[in-house]
């Protein structure tokens, strides 16, 4: 691990002061943020991560769960996964979001990750972690070693020739469903962002993972008013029962009136490149009537355009039948 400066932010404006005062074409990577450090701390361990300046923000007050008056929720950048998977407005209303959280990592990484750090959870492909091997997302413009190599956990949607790397978050998932919304502050004022434009497809920068700039904290997520009657459901699918990465996971809102889908979101974990709404098993669902064929219709709209690679072909119709075994575990939830 190399020196670095050491930091701690006294207030939210303090944190975004220190972080914009390198001007270097490279200060994204020269300044991180730390609060769990449950990813940034392994990272800068293997030398994937190289920050010359840590600034820790444990102390800022951006640790509450709170209803907001027109019935958002609003969750701080600092909440730890263990407290807002057992918050009671979450468990009952955001029921898929507590799921996500329990079914990813271990009690003890639960108890200090936050939802910002999970927000930035970096990719668990072996090539990027590993600085002896090619990676465009760690060294760019270096290739892309898992397209001919060990890709059997990466991903089949949202890839590209430079990267398949996937996005390990179950958070992230259910965030999607959830449509929410990424608040972010910096030296210039504040700004939201929607969970589904804060995250990037590789293309041919997949070194950008998201839409932060140089100096951005995030400072809260909101979730939409919950609707009555809507069910949700987090499903992940994985290697061993716990503290294993999702191959396949789904996450499902839906609002069923007289035994149609009036409203569903629907994301996909462990086969994007990044959290991945299917828009397209929305539309094959909504005003549709529940069953085990639209379903199927609907998880194959899902994965319409995956491009598997050389071990992770499997993943087709395992994603297919994950979605369609959460829509019915959702349909038929009491």
């Amino acid at each position: 691990m190399d020196t670095f400066r050491f930091i701690k932010a006294r207030d939210v404006s303090h944190a975004v002061q220190e972080a914009s005062r390198s001007t270097t074409a490279q200060q994204g990577a020269e300044i991180r943020f730390v609060a769990g450090g449950t990813t940034l701390l392994d990272l800068m361990k293997l030398e994937v991560e190289r920050p010359s300046q840590v600034i820790d923000i444990n102390h800022l007050p951006l640790g509450n769960v709170e209803k907001l008056p027109d019935g958002r929720l609003k969750i701080g950048a600092l909440v730890r996964n263990f407290d807002l998977a057992h918050h009671a407005i979450v468990q009952s209303e955001y029921s898929v979001l507590s799921q996500a959280l329990l079914a990813g990592a271990s009690a003890q990484l639960r108890n200090m990750a936050t939802t910002a750090g999970n927000l930035l959870q970096r990719t668990r492909c072996v090539y990027f972690r590993n600085t002896a091997l090619a990676c465009n997302k760690r060294e760019p413009g270096s290739g892309c070693s898992a397209i001919d190599g060990d890709n059997r956990t990466l991903a089949i949607l949202g890839t590209s020739s430079s990267c398949i790397a996937t996005n390990p978050s179950d958070m992230n998932v259910a965030l999607t469903a959830l449509e929410a919304t990424i608040h972010i502050q910096n030296k210039k004022g504040e700004r939201s962002i929607p969970i589904d434009d804060f995250f990037a497809v590789p293309g041919s920068t997949p070194q950008h993972e998201n839409v932060l700039e140089p100096g951005d904290l995030i400072t809260y997520v909101t979730l939409p008013a919950s609707r009555p009657g809507t069910k949700s459901v987090y499903l992940k699918l994985r290697d061993r029962a716990s503290y294993e990465f999702a191959l396949a996971s789904a996450a499902v809102v839906a609002d069923v009136v007289d035994s149609k889908f009036n409203r569903v979101r629907i994301a996909l974990g462990g086969v994007g490149t990044k959290p991945w709404r299917s828009r397209e098993a929305e539309q094959a669902l909504e005003g549709r009537a529940v069953g085990q064929s639209v379903f199927r219709e609907a998880a194959a709209a899902a994965l319409h355009g995956a491009r598997p690679h050389s071990e992770n072909g499997f993943k087709i119709e395992l994603a297919r039948r994950c979605l369609a075994y959460a829509l019915t575990l959702a349909t038929t939830a009491a």
